[in-house]
């Protein structure tokens, strides 16, 4: 008996030590991608340039150190908080809604998002006292993230009432806010101009192209705070994995957690989508696998999600610049390009449980 007993405690704990162990490998692979992220482009200048004329005592050049200061790094940097902030908040979501097909979207961030891009790029130029000409190359990335998370609310509002937060109410809300943005956006994209239109489409695809550090500045902290706290509902979601009712009398505060769960992961991808327009199948892709790979135990889960999609996010970029150089391939279509395999598998996968 006392062998049974050890054996049924020792599997769920070393898988959990495995996925820990993963946090090593996973961490080498980001520093692979990003040193190969840093090296990659149309310029052919790498970091071992920069090294080498340092090293001989010369002054790098100024062309050498403007594409690896002022383009390459805050690519690199903005594509792993990017990559993070979607796996995370998948991972989140699919926890939360106990469903491996969830995604960021689900609480309607990024239909208020893309609302919020389109009406910016169509009827942004309307704005009183002169705003737009101010604002600049940061007013789409500022409607795209008041609007996401504008709807962030409003989904929550509709799903709560007496203080309780239904997620299947949230569910089917998300569904028909996504419709009403839609059909909204659709409105103002058949008025766009031909250059509006150009300015949507690729908006629409994706894209880390135009990173900067002033843009850093203004989305890295909220989405370093999001994921940090989405971390820290590890607990709380491995709780909700048993059911709700569960979890509670286990002593974890359901409605609190839920609260933190949305505006965490609202945040995070609202600041995420805001400047790098819509990229799909991370959220859903990457913390399926993983849990798949190493247990789905939320402790390792979510730092192993931040990882891998900083990680994939990096080399989707890396591809995106290399595939039909010296032009460049927005990077949603290579996300698409790889991730819809992967989420047809999971969905046949899980075919069974769905009841098809």
């Amino acid at each position: 008996m006392v062998a049974l007993s050890d054996t049924a405690h020792a599997a769920p704990l070393d898988r959990l030590g495995f996925a820990r162990r993963m946090h090593v490998v996973l961490l080498l692979f980001l520093i692979v991608v990003s040193l190969l992220s840093l090296t990659v482009g149309a310029t052919g200048i790498t970091p071992w340039d920069m090294a080498r004329a340092l090293l001989r005592g010369e002054a790098p050049e100024a062309m050498a150190s403007v594409v690896l200061f002022d383009i390459r790094l805050p690519r690199l940097a903005m594509g792993i908080l990017v990559g993070a902030a979607l796996a995370v908040s998948g991972a989140v979501m699919q926890g939360l809604f106990r469903n491996p097909l969830a995604d960021p979207g689900i609480i309607g961030v990024s239909a208020g998002a893309g609302l919020g891009a389109v009406a910016a790029i169509v009827i942004g130029g309307l704005l009183p006292f002169g705003l737009a000409p101010v604002l600049g190359p940061y007013l789409v990335p500022l409607a795209a993230f008041f609007g996401g998370w504008a709807s962030t609310m409003l989904l929550y509002r509709v799903a709560t009432r007496g203080g309780v937060t239904s997620v299947a109410t949230m569910l089917l809300a998300g569904i028909a806010l996504g419709a009403l943005a839609g059909a909204v956006s659709g409105l103002l994209v058949y008025a766009a101009d031909d250059r509006q239109l150009r300015d949507l489409t690729f908006w629409g695809l994706g894209s880390i192209a135009g990173a900067s550090w002033t843009k850093i500045m203004v989305a890295g902290p909220l989405i370093a705070v999001s994921v940090l706290a989405a971390c820290a509902l590890a607990r709380g979601l491995n709780g909700l994995a048993l059911g709700e009712a569960t979890a509670a009398h286990i002593g974890i505060p359901v409605q609190r957690m839920k609260n933190r769960a949305i505006l965490s992961v609202a945040m995070a991808t609202g600041a995420a989508v805001a400047v790098s327009g819509g990229i799909g199948f991370i959220g859903i892709v990457v913390p399926h696998v993983l849990r798949i790979a190493t247990g789905p135990d939320h402790r390792a889960l979510l730092i192993n999600s931040a990882l891998l999609g900083a990680s994939l996010l990096l080399l989707a970029d890396v591809i995106a610049r290399v595939v039909i150089a010296p032009a460049e391939m927005p990077i949603g279509i290579v996300t698409a390009v790889l991730g819809a395999p992967v989420f047809l598998w999971i969905l046949l996968r899980n075919r069974s449980a769905m009841g098809f």
